[in-house]
C-alpha cells in the first residue's frame, strides 16, 4: 500500500510526516509560540463548537463551491501562505500551485516561498494571491509589491501579526535558521532521515527564492515593527488590486481596516506561532461578523484540521477559509499523491458534514 492510501485524516498525514521528516523540519512546520498553549486554546475552541444536525432534508446533491472575492472556487477552502514549503518535499510549492489550478482555489504565495512568485502563479494558472510582510524600512517591501503586480497577482495579503518573529522553542532547540544552514547537529538529524536527505541533496537545499534576484533581500529575524497605519495607507495607494489584511484578532482593528479601505480581513493567529497568549481566533468569528456586517469579506485560518472544521468556521461567520500545515504534512508523507489524497479527505469530510447538517449549498449558510 502506498503512503498516500494510508492517509484517512489530517492526523494520519501528520504521523507519517513525523516519521519521514528530520526533527528540525517537522518541528518548524508543527511548532507554535512558547509552550503551544495558544494553539491548543484555539484547537479546544474548534473542538467544543457543535454543528447542528438536521434531518429529512433532500441533500442528495451538494455543492462544495464557494464564491471568494467575486470568483467561484470549487471548494470553500484555499491554501494558506507557508514559508519554505519545499522543506516538506522537493517541489512542494509547485504541487500546491497545480492543486490550486485544478480546483480553482486561491493559493496564497508566501513572501518567503522557496519558489519564485512568477513560477508559482504560472503553475497555478492565475489562481494565486501574494502574501506580503512589511520588513525593515519598507523599501524592499514596496519593490515586492511592484514585482507581484508585474507577475500578474491581483490580490495582496498583507500579514500584520509579525512585528517580531514569535519565539518558538521547538525551532530554537534544533538551531533552525532561514536561510537554511547545515551544521553538525543538522547533519546528524539528516543522516537519520535518509529518504528526505537524499531527495533534498538531489534537488538542492530550499532557498527563499523571491530574494535571489539583485535588489531583493530578506532577513527573517529583521524587525517588522516599523509598520503603522500610515504604512497601510501608503500600501493601499500603491496597490490597485484587492487588499486583504491577515492576522487580525481585534474587532476594533478590523473596523479600522474596513474604514481604511481594505477589501477583506483574515482572522488568524498565524497558526499559534506568534503570541502564545492570543485569544482563540475561531472564537472571535461571530463578533467579527457582527461588527463588520454581512457584506464585508472575512477569511479565516489557524488550527483547521478537517472538513468539519472548515464548515464550523463558515457557520461561525467566515466567508472563506485556508488550510496550511495539514497540506505540508501530506506532501511530506507522500508527495503530490499525498497532497491530492488529503484534499480528497478534506472534501469528503466537508460533504458528509453538509449532509448531516442539512446543507446543499454553502452560499446559503445561516448568519451567526
Amino acid at each position: 500500500m502506498g503512503a498516500a492510501a494510508r492517509i484517512h485524516s489530517a492526523g494520519d498525514a501528520r504521523a507519517l510526516a513525523r516519521r519521514r521528516l528530520p526533527w528540525m523540519v517537522f518541528d518548524y512546520i508543527d511548532g507554535a509560540a512558547g509552550r503551544g498553549t495558544g494553539a491548543d486554546r484555539n484547537r479546544a475552541a474548534l473542538d467544543a463548537a457543535p454543528l447542528r444536525p438536521r434531518i429529512l432534508r433532500d441533500v442528495s446533491e451538494r455543492s462544495l463551491a464557494k464564491t471568494v472575492l467575486g470568483t467561484q472556487a470549487a471548494r470553500p477552502f484555499g491554501i494558506a501562505p507557508m514559508g519554505m514549503c519545499n522543506l516538506s518535499a522537493p517541489g512542494a510549492d509547485l504541487m500546491l500551485a497545480r492543486l490550486a489550478a485544478r480546483h480553482k482555489v486561491p493559493h496564497c504565495v508566501s513572501t518567503v516561498a522557496s519558489t519564485p512568485m512568477e513560477a508559482i502563479i504560472e503553475a497555478a494558472e492565475g489562481n494565486a494571491w501574494f502574501q506580503l510582510y512589511f520588513s525593515g524600512d519598507g523599501s524592499g517591501t514596496f519593490r515586492l509589491i511592484e514585482r507581484a503586480r508585474a507577475a500578474g497577482y491581483r490580490t495582496l495579503v498583507l500579514t500584520v501579526d509579525v512585528p517580531e518573529v514569535g519565539r518558538r522553542p521547538r525551532e530554537l532547540r534544533h538551531g533552525f535558521k532561514m536561510p537554511f544552514r547545515i551544521g553538525p547537529r543538522q547533519f546528524m538529524d539528516f543522516a537519520l532521515h535518509p529518504r528526505w536527505s537524499l531527495s533534498s541533496l538531489i534537488t538542492g537545499k530550499p532557498q527563499m527564492a523571491n530574494f535571489e534576484m539583485d535588489g531583493f533581500d530578506f532577513d527573517r529575524t529583521e524587525s517588522r515593527a516599523r509598520a503603522t497605519w500610515d504604512t497601510l495607507a501608503r500600501l493601499r495607494d500603491a496597490w490597485p488590486g484587492t487588499l486583504v489584511v491577515k492576522g487580525v484578532l481585534d474587532v476594533e482593528d478590523a473596523l479600522a481596516l474596513k474604514a481604511a479601505g481594505c477589501d477583506a480581513v483574515q482572522v488568524s493567529s498565524h497558526g499559534g506561532r506568534q503570541l502564545e497568549s492570543a485569544p482563540a481566533p475561531f472564537a472571535l468569528l461571530p463578533a467579527m461578523r457582527a461588527a463588520l456586517g454581512p457584506g464585508f469579506p472575512i477569511f479565516y485560518d489557524s488550527g483547521l484540521r478537517s472538513g468539519e472544521d472548515a464548515l464550523k468556521a463558515l457557520v461561525a461567520g467566515a466567508d472563506y477559509v485556508f488550510f496550511g500545515r495539514v497540506l505540508q504534512f501530506a506532501m511530506a508523507a507522500a508527495g503530490e499523491a499525498g497532497l491530492g489524497r488529503i484534499w480528497e479527505v478534506l472534501s469528503e469530510e466537508l460533504s458528509i458534514a453538509m449532509a448531516q447538517t442539512g446543507l446543499r449549498d454553502l452560499e446559503d449558510l445561516p448568519q451567526p
